[in-house]
């Protein structure tokens, strides 16, 4: 896929995606041709059956069409089958043998009539069906030998997410985009991964595309607790780019170290700027000194940190520690 791939809320990313990541793709529609194989169909031979069917259905089921060319039924059968392998991308593998050609393993399984696909799991035979039978039967099959395809789908969502999020708390932010790109493009209202191309363009300094993405959330979308979190940490981040000069508020402070407007102006800088021990600080600082002050604004300005951080971040575990302290000394 070419360089700057639109994402399903209209923002855009300038990293090239990830080809090897397809969650399922869709069906093709009525009347489109079959795929290429892309791997997961082959021809076998007696030769190579323990290879290409015993040992690799150790790694994934394996179904095995038995099939001859003068068979009516298998000609009818083998595009359905062929084109629902397709399309699970992978969750089964497709072998195909002509038992024209090599009798010995039909013979030995005991194959009477074709067309018939038997499935291996870990190198033996655990199911089959016999016949030209239907699309919708053949997906049944496959859920029944693999696994329902929603369940796959969701658990190579979540572990694209967390490979995403790693990345880009890594720093690898062309990485974690394409992943959290791709996961749009299976799942294109998945919160976390809106969430996680919006911090992206905040880590890139992208503020107005972040925001413009934000808002072209849909309100399912936008009001759960991932996007939440992130729309916290923009607001804040557009907050703290009107609060003036750190080094100049730093001077302040030098001179005035009771001057708490400004010191709450400065951790709200140095928290944008990823300085959050520090940001943490100061807003600690003021609390121990004048709870009072903004109704304890301090605490208040604390605590919206934390839900911006999350409760794993070190700079969340170590304040609120601190903050208990204070709170209950």
């Amino acid at each position: 896929m070419s360089s700057g791939s639109n994402n399903p809320y209209g923002g855009s990313y300038g990293g090239q995606m990830s080809g090897k990541m397809s969650f399922g793709s869709a069906s093709p529609g009525a009347g489109a041709a079959v795929p290429a194989s892309g791997g997961h169909i082959k021809d076998t031979t007696t030769a190579a059956f323990t290879k290409d069917v015993l040992e690799e259905s150790r790694r994934q089921p394996v179904l095995v069409d038995f099939w001859a060319p003068w068979c009516g039924p298998c000609k009818q059968l083998a595009p359905a089958l062929e084109k629902v392998v397709n399309e699970g991308n992978g969750r089964v593998k497709l072998v195909k043998l002509n038992i024209d050609d090599h009798p010995s393993i039909p013979g030995q399984l005991g194959i009477q009539s074709i067309p018939a696909v038997i499935a291996f799991v870990n190198g033996r035979p655990v199911d089959g069906f016999m016949g030209a039978v239907p699309e919708s039967q053949i997906r049944q099959f496959i859920d029944k030998v693999a696994g329902p395809a929603g369940a796959d789908q969701a658990a190579e969502i979540e572990a694209a997410l967390e490979e995403a999020r790693a990345l880009l708390d890594g720093g690898d932010l062309d990485g974690a985009a394409q992943l959290f790109a791709a996961v749009l493009q299976a799942d294109p209202e998945n919160p976390k991964a809106a969430a996680g191309m919006i911090d992206c363009l905040i880590t890139l300094g992208e503020m107005a595309r972040a925001r413009q993405m934000l808002e072209s959330l849909p309100p399912e979308v936008s009001s759960q607790a991932p996007v939440q979190a992130v729309a916290l940490k923009l607001q804040q981040i557009e907050e703290a780019r009107k609060l003036g000069d750190p080094v100049a508020l730093e001077h302040e402070l030098a001179l005035h170290p009771d001057h708490h407007e400004s010191r709450m102006k400065l951790a709200k800088i140095l928290n944008v700027e990823g300085r959050r021990d520090e940001a943490a600080e100061h807003l600690l600082l003021i609390m121990k000194t004048d709870r009072t002050f903004d109704d304890d604004g301090a605490r208040r300005q604390l605590l919206q940190f934390f839900e911006a951080w999350g409760p794993k971040d070190p700079a969340t575990i170590s304040a609120r520690r601190r903050l208990s302290s204070i709170l209950f000394s």
